[in-house]
């Protein structure tokens, strides 16, 4: 007798994911339109009776300045980059609602993309909704419901 092997997707957390990609299209939104983060360094001159250990760590302000700077940038457009490509990934109406809502400078509401779309509000909210779930496997956001162990 063959026995049929069974295999169990776990249960999404839909809201809970809902709120990841939402927080992760804000912060693409932030980052696209933050220019340059300048950390500044210290200008006053410190002393110190401590002699000067001969490591690879930086001392100086600029140095360190310099590199957090360059982390920064390089972190943000990783960000960004892999944001925009999820999104691209997306279907011709998902990635328009997408960009029109999330991806521009302006806040705009969604019954004002759904009109500008000429989509009715419950396929717009359907479309949306099958959307964020792509974006979230894609940006590996998603949120598992934790199952329940019984005694």
């Amino acid at each position: 007798m063959m026995e049929q092997l069974s295999f169990q997707l776990a249960e999404i957390d839909r809201e809970e994911t809902r709120k990841r990609v939402e927080g992760a299209l804000e912060k693409y939104r932030v980052l696209l339109l933050t220019q340059e983060l300048d950390q500044v360094p210290k200008v006053t001159s410190s002393y110190s009776l401590v002699p000067p250990s001969n490591t690879n760590q930086f001392h100086s302000s600029t140095e360190e300045a310099a590199v957090k700077n360059v982390d920064y940038e390089r972190e943000r457009s990783d960000y960004i980059r892999k944001v925009s490509m999820s999104v691209n990934r997306l279907g011709f109406k998902e990635r328009a609602i997408l960009i029109r809502r999330y991806m521009t400078e302006d806040d705009v509401f969604d019954y004002e993309v759904y009109n500008e779309l000429n989509m009715s509000e419950r396929t717009y909210h359907r479309i949306k909704s099958r959307a964020f779930y792509k974006l979230a496997f894609a940006l590996k956001v998603e949120v598992y419901k934790e199952k329940e162990m019984s005694v």
